[in-house]
């Protein structure tokens, strides 16, 4: 080989080293790249997939909730359940932990110190000795090395919105409740403190109830059931308040939808609500119903619903501009709370 030619391969070998170094270390992506229609009932999600409604951190506090049963992990905001995934987590003899948790420290390019300098994007610690959550294989069973392994764009949505300090309840038959096992609608756990939340149902008859005080002091979120015919008031991360209504088999469209409150009122009498006090209501996209974007709420779709009076005069002072309103077919009374339950919750248009 000539001295030329032998000069020209040093120089190609040197010319290409950085792109094969960049090959070597390339992170890889697991799971499926964008969200499922928040009608997906959870136990249809294939593995990989997942769904991730919006968020807005503005609307109350985060708390997640991972089922080691079901391998998926339930996210909430303000109590109303926002997103949730399918996850892998420990394979036997690498168990992953059960019990409360909090966000220690965020990494968004970790590499293990253990397992041959693996990538493990958007890891956010839960333990000193190991335990994170983090992107990572997802193959529909347990097959981590005990930290919990997310869609990487899920995981990436998430690493944005939590905080240092956040609660994970890693949860497991025979070691918590069947709430946070088989997570709902509603946050099952408190999102501070991470202690399951006790239902408080409305005795036979009793038209309302409502539990906020005066310490209660954060935002409201609402979420109206067609199936259980009932209204939701959530503040500070759990229930506030609850009403039996009446809505009209005709009176809404079918499926999930999300509206965030406007600054104006809508023209239309509803029972319960003083004429010219029922807020404007606008249309929010979320997942399988991008169309909604920007509608504002149709008055006629509201003729004949009631609601009890004494709620009303609850709701109405805590309301504000951006308050999330919800409405679905889904189930929230603790007797039909199912696992077929749907993300409920959205980013609000920017104002």
């Amino acid at each position: 080989m000539s001295i030329r030619r032998m000069w020209l391969l040093c120089w190609l070998c040197l010319l290409c080293a950085p792109f094969a170094a960049g090959a070597a270390t390339a992170v890889p992506s697991w799971g499926a790249p964008q969200s499922s229609a928040v009608d997906t009932p959870p136990e249809a999600l294939k593995p990989g997939a997942w769904i991730w409604a919006g968020d807005d951190p503005a609307l109350g506090p985060m708390v997640m909730v991972v089922s080691l049963d079901e391998q998926r992990g339930y996210v909430y905001r303000n109590g109303l359940r926002i997103a949730v995934t399918t996850v892998s987590t420990g394979k036997p003899g690498h168990a992953t932990p059960t019990g409360v948790f909090t966000i220690l420290q965020k990494d968004r390019d970790h590499h293990s110190n253990k397992y041959n300098n693996a990538a493990m994007p958007y890891q956010e610690r839960l333990t000193w000795d190991g335990v994170a959550l983090h992107a990572g294989g997802l193959p529909g069973y347990p097959e981590s090395h005990g930290c919990v392994h997310l869609p990487t764009e899920f995981a990436r949505r998430l690493f944005a919105a939590t905080t240092l300090g956040m609660t994970v309840v890693i949860a497991e038959d025979g070691h918590a409740s069947a709430d946070a096992v088989h997570p709902g609608l509603l946050a099952p756990v408190d999102p501070a403190s991470g202690a399951s939340i006790a239902a408080l149902p409305l005795d036979d008859g009793q038209p309302w109830r409502w539990t906020a005080d005066d310490a209660t002091t954060g935002p409201l979120s609402l979420v109206l059931s067609r199936s259980d015919q009932r209204l939701i008031a959530l503040a500070d991360g759990r229930e506030v308040g609850r009403a039996r209504i009446v809505v009209p088999a005709a009176a809404a469209p079918r499926g999930t939808h999300v509206y965030v409150m406007g600054a104006g009122t809508l023209p239309v009498h509803v029972d319960g609500v003083p004429d010219g006090q029922l807020p404007a209501w606008q249309s929010i996209a979320v997942p399988g119903r991008e169309a909604d974007a920007g509608q504002t709420l149709d008055p006629t779709l509201l003729a004949g619903v009631q609601v009890p009076p004494g709620f009303v005069e609850r709701v109405l002072p805590r309301l504000r501009p951006g308050t999330v309103l919800v409405a679905t077919d889904a189930h929230v009374l603790p007797e039909t709370t199912g696992r077929g339950q749907r993300v409920l919750d959205a980013l609000p248009p920017a104002r």
